[in-house]
């Protein structure tokens, strides 16, 4: 068990873990996404384009394995892969701005009824800003009066002593005192005016307070909010820009992590036969010692071998035959 558990196959078994991920979910993704821009037929292009996807890995990893021996067909399979990567990035793009369209498009209702409520408010602010206006022009009026009727002197010289006697005028006192109690009277009605017309304001800037904050699509969408505030662009141009750095690293990066895990499991590349070069082991080794040659010497006679000096029977042989003699007897 110990011999199958090392850190090779460990690292083997997380590489297979993580590229099947990444490329299950890169194909959903894009196959969720081209559904939604056909939307008529969304049920047969998700079936397409599932085996599209499917093959793509498959080519992928035949082109790696067997690019020596695939011929031509190579470089139409190597074409159709990079299509099919395109049209993955291009699933995969339409997938994620349909969501941020979703998003925006709600953003966009609350935006308009912040707009609304906002016009409202407007108005309701010149109204207070009349009644504020004309609350001030009684005050002047008010004070006006009182000072009038405070000066409401009359001097004249009594005939009879000659004193100088100071009054004030009855007639002009009652104009006057009604004038003062219609201004106070006006002043009153315009205060609770002025009062029912603040509230109103405070209850639609809490309404609008209201939708900006306690809203989960404001919530969700602060970040990019915050990041269109300090870059100077539209929240429609940065999600454009996430969006494409997403595209640009994840079909490619699957891809890649596909033929990383064809190499990582077939192990490094075999030389060829030409390239094989076989060491001889130390017991094989053979060791050749160089002999002379001996040269045969010149007018050496061969020494013959000894005649016998007997024959089969046990008799002494003579040292020479005749033509006629028995080999054998001697005779």
């Amino acid at each position: 068990m110990k011999k199958y558990l090392n850190k090779k196959t460990g690292f083997i078994l997380l590489m297979i873990i993580s590229t099947f991920g990444l490329v299950g979910s890169a194909a959903y993704y894009s196959v969720l996404g081209l559904s939604s821009l056909f939307a008529g037929a969304s049920f047969a292009v998700i079936i397409m384009a599932g085996t599209l996807e499917f093959s793509k890995i498959i080519v992928a990893s035949y082109l790696h394995n067997h690019w020596k021996i695939a011929g031509w067909m190579k470089y139409y399979l190597t074409v159709a892969v990079v299509i099919l990567m395109i049209i993955t990035s291009v699933g995969i793009y339409g997938f994620l701005t349909s969501a941020y369209q979703k998003t925006s498009d709600k953003l966009a209702i609350i935006d308009k009824q912040v707009q609304v409520i906002e016009l409202k408010k407007d108005r309701f602010q010149e109204q207070l800003g009349g009644y504020v206006t004309e609350k001030e022009q009684l005050n002047t009026s008010i004070s006006e009066l009182s000072k009038g009727l405070s000066n409401n002197v009359i001097q004249y010289k009594d005939r009879e002593t000659g004193q100088i006697i100071t009054t004030t005028s009855s007639s002009t006192r009652r104009v006057l005192v009604k004038q003062l109690d219609d201004s106070k009277e006006q002043r009153n009605l315009i205060s609770q005016k002025i009062e029912v017309i603040t509230d109103s304001i405070t209850s639609l800037e809490l309404k609008i307070l209201d939708l900006e904050s306690n809203n989960e699509l404001a919530a969700d969408v602060g970040p990019l909010r915050y990041l269109s505030k300090i870059t100077g662009k539209s929240m429609d141009i940065i999600v454009n820009w996430f969006t494409l750095a997403i595209v640009f690293v994840f079909d490619p990066l699957a891809i890649a992590m596909v033929i990383a895990l064809n190499k990582l499991i077939n192990g490094p590349p075999k030389p060829l036969e030409s390239e094989v070069k076989v060491a001889p082991k130390e017991e094989e080794i053979i060791v050749v010692k160089k002999v002379d040659k001996v040269k045969p010497k010149k007018n050496v006679k061969k020494e013959e071998p000894p005649k016998p000096t007997k024959n089969i029977y046990g008799e002494p042989t003579r040292k020479k035959y005749s033509d006629g003699d028995n080999a054998n007897t001697g005779k």
